[in-house]
Parts: C-alpha cells; sequence; structure tokens
C-alpha cells in the first residue's frame, strides 16, 4: 500500500517537474525574458547555467514534440555560450533578437502561405486534367 502511494507521489511530482521545465523552456524563445534574466545577474550564476545545460535534453525529439516555440531551442543551445550570455544584459542585444524572430517568422508565414496556395493550383490542375 504504502509502495503505491509512494509511486503515485513521484508521478505527480515528475509531471509537474515536466510542466515546470516545459514551461521555463519555452520562456527562454523571448528575448525580453532573457534580458531580464541577464539583468538581474542569472547568468553570472553557476548552479544556473548548469541548470541551462541540463535543459539540452529538450532538443531530443521525444521531448521537443511538447514544444509551441521551437525557437526556444536554438536560444537554450546559444545560452550556452558565454558570450552571449553576456551580451543579453544590453537591451539593444534582446531588441535586435525579438525583430529578427518576428521577420523569420513574416518570411515563413508568407513563404507557407506561397507553397499551399501552389498545392491548391496543383491539386485543381490535377483534377481538371483527371475528367
Amino acid at each position: 500500500m504504502a509502495a503505491a502511494v509512494a509511486m503515485e507521489t513521484d508521478d505527480a511530482g515528475n509531471r509537474l517537474r515536466f510542466q515546470l521545465e516545459l514551461e521555463f523552456v519555452q520562456c527562454l524563445a523571448n528575448p525580453n525574458y532573457l534580458n531580464f534574466l541577464a539583468q538581474r545577474g542569472y547568468f553570472k550564476d553557476k548552479a544556473f547555467v548548469n541548470y541551462l545545460k541540463y535543459l539540452l535534453y529538450w532538443k531530443e525529439p521525444e521531448y521537443a514534440k511538447y514544444l509551441k516555440y521551437p525557437q526556444c531551442l536554438h536560444m537554450l543551445e546559444l545560452l550556452q555560450y558565454e558570450h552571449f550570455r553576456k551580451e543579453l544584459v544590453n537591451a539593444q542585444c534582446a531588441k535586435f533578437i525579438d525583430e529578427q524572430q518576428i521577420l523569420h517568422w513574416q518570411h515563413y508565414s508568407r513563404k507557407r502561405v506561397r507553397l499551399q496556395q501552389a498545392l491548391a493550383e496543383q491539386q485543381q490542375q490535377n483534377n481538371t486534367a483527371g475528367k
């Protein structure tokens, strides 16, 4: 009986840990949050830097599939470099990263619309050719 209760507690604890780490990793996609962490000295704390290294397991497909903001993985990778962590103290650096993310998103969105339109046109041509 006690073993079953302990196992349930472990499962609940693991689920909570998963949710907290998932949320935190996704927050890393926000350059303004990274600037906030840098300005408060988190990136100078060796324990915090080690935690960021530990979080690299999110790059594995079995975990990455849960991410809504995949750019967080790129930021997590960049945060492994001390020079990048130091630059994030500068608000202009965070602003530049933010702008680049927006430009990337706009380009991706436009490209995706063009691909969808081309696919729809191709399907329409195939349908009319088949008749």
